[in-house]
Formats: structure tokens, sequence, C-alpha cells
């Protein structure tokens, strides 16, 4: 059975029948998992086996684990920091800030594969202009330049671990202040004023980068749909003038950003048509049944190749990995790195 296109969640920390129904389901190719599905690394372990089980080949399993307050599985998990921190060490010392972007990445992914999880929905690549409610201490910096280098250091930290990286929000969630998780946020640049926002996009995709996940924000000048359900945006600037072969994730279409654009049933048409691969359809089940039953979507043999490839790469088990010495040198550093009073998140920031 092919791998569809709809990523969905499950209610609890083990699969119920109609769980094991949804995820049967042709349509159906990957998995979201949220800190409700999490008790402790050998239920998690317990959990993903059921999953990967149910199908050949197996649906790929997800997680939005950044670090900092985006880090769904934190007891028994090493606690990462907020990208903030590593761009506060980038300014005190580049290099050593490349080399904490690329360690934390490292364990972030290595702990996940551990457990046999495919994957995480990081790095932010979104610049810190200082106004964002959902981004903040997401974001890694402010400048380009230094956004490109921390993120091509985490996509190669999460790579040595065996997992691919989705790099997100596309084209940048980070200069406009609404919440897409709650309203519809609107960016009035023009294409020609957002270099700054893409050229992270340009390093990470010369750089082999898998999977990018597009933003439910409208940019008013290039078009009146969010960049999620924009062909603008999505075959034309992205896979066109940017040269992106990989995945393509559109964000939750549960959001209330997305709602705008219609029902369910037309968010997902219109996500498809725009050229994503991938529809997350978070916390609502009804949503996903009605997808299930109505959506007439065509298989596409390119999107599921790709979507094969984001499956986890064979990994050491967290037993092996927690007794590596890669790990404890790794697992040290990081704590020595946030002790230290110069990288307190106090940046004057708002």
């Amino acid at each position: 059975m092919s791998l569809g296109p709809l990523m969905v969640d499950v209610a609890g920390q083990t699969l119920g029948p109609e769980d094991r129904e949804v995820l049967r389901h042709a349509l159906v190719g990957s998995v979201i998992l949220f800190s409700r599905n999490y008790a402790d690394p050998a239920q998690l372990i317990r959990l993903v086996q059921e999953i990967h089980a149910l199908r050949d080949p197996p649906l790929v399993v997800a997680v939005d684990h950044e670090g900092g307050r985006v880090q769904r599985f934190r007891k028994q998990f090493t606690v990462l920091p907020p990208a903030r921190l590593i761009g506060h060490q980038y300014d005190i010392d580049p290099q050593a800030g490349i080399e904490m972007a690329r360690s934390c990445a490292w364990l972030l992914a290595s702990e996940l594969r551990g457990v046999g999880v495919d994957l995480s929905f990081a790095p932010v690549v979104d610049l810190d202009y200082g106004v964002s409610e959902v981004i903040g201490d997401r974001a890694y910096h402010k400048n380009a330049d230094a956004v490109s280098a921390l993120t091509s250091a985490c996509m190669a930290g999460m790579r040595e671990a065996g997992m691919a990286s989705v790099a997100k929000h596309f084209p940048g969630h980070g200069a406009v202040v609404a919440d897409s998780h709650f309203t519809l946020p609107i960016d009035r640049r023009e294409i020609a004023d957002m270099d700054a926002d893409l050229a992270p996009y340009r390093r990470l995709i010369a750089n082999g980068l898998p999977a990018i996940m597009a933003a439910h924000v409208v940019y008013s000048q290039i078009d009146e749909r969010p960049a999620s359900f924009s062909r603008r945006w999505i075959t034309e600037v992205l896979r066109g003038d940017l040269r992106f072969h990989g995945v393509v994730f559109a964000d939750d279409l549960n959001m209330a950003a997305a709602v705008t654009v219609g029902s369910m049933l037309d968010r997902a048409n219109y996500a498809l048509d725009a050229g994503c691969d991938v529809l997350p359809i978070c916390n609502n089940r009804p949503g996903v049944l009605e997808l299930l039953e109505g959506l007439r979507a065509q298989p596409n043999p390119a999107s599921q190749a790709r979507l094969v490839r984001l499956h986890g790469r064979p990994a050491p088990d967290r037993d092996t990995l927690l007794a590596s010495a890669r790990w404890q040198a790794a697992s040290q550093e990081l704590e020595r790195n946030t002790l230290r009073p110069e990288l307190s998140l106090d940046s004057g920031r708002a």
C-alpha cells in the first residue's frame, strides 16, 4: 500500500480500534504525536512500533520537537534550549554557536530515533524580527546569514542522527504579529522585500534539504491565499524558482488561519492543488473522517516517493545511545552552555 497525503493524530498512549481503522486508510501516510501520546520511553517505543506495524511501507511517525517551548516529550528526554539561546551563543562566538546548533540537533534527532520516531518538525527558519507572537524565541536570529549558518548546522546534526529535517515556516512567519493558530496573519511586503527570509531556504535547499513546511500566512502582494494553499508560492516559487525537490508539508489544516480558505475538504483540495505533499490535520478526528470519506485525491507517485524517503534511517536503540560517549559528551556540553550567565534569554525584547 502506498502512503497517502494525510497526516493524522491518535487519541492516547495506545491505539484504539478507530485509530487503527483510520491509520490503515489509503489516504493516510503519516502520524503526528503529541504530549498526550507520551508517558515514558518504553510506552512510546511500543506505540511507535504498533503504528509502524500497521502498514507496508510503514507510516511516517512525526512530532513537533524543536526545543524550548515546543518539545512534546520532556520526561527522560534531554530538555533542549530555545533556538534564540543558540543564536546568542553565535553572537558571542560564531563557531561555538554553529557547533551548539549541530550538537542540539543531533541530540534531538538521536533521542527520537532511539524510540523509533522518524521525523521532527525542525528547524525553525523564520527570522527574528521581534514582532511575532508565535515565533518569538523559536527563531535563531534576526540576521539571515546567521540563520542560514545555524539551520544548516541543525540540518547536518539531524542527518548524522538518521533523521530528515523539516524547515519551517516557508516563506517566513517572523514579520507578522498574529499567530496563525488563532487568526489569519497578513504580510504586506513585496516578494523583492523578502530576500532575507528566503536566503536561508536557498542555502538549505542547495545542501539537500529534505522537507519544508509552508506557512498559513497571506502575503497579500503575491497571492490572496495563504502560502500553504498557494500555487504561486509552492509550485512557482518553491519548486520552480528555488528548485526544491523535497517534501512540502502544509501547516495544520485545523488552524484558524486555514479555516478562512473554506471547508476541510476545500482546504485539502487547495493545498494539494498548490503542490503540497502532506496535509496534517491535528486534534480534529471528525475533520479527518470527513476527508477519508470525501477527498478524491489521485495517487501522486512523486509525492509518495518523496514521503517514503522521510523514514528515519537505522540508529542505535535508546539504551545504546544513552550509554554512548557521544551522547554523554553532548549532554554535558549542553548543560554547561545553558548554565552560562551570558546566555540568558533576557535580551531586552518584548
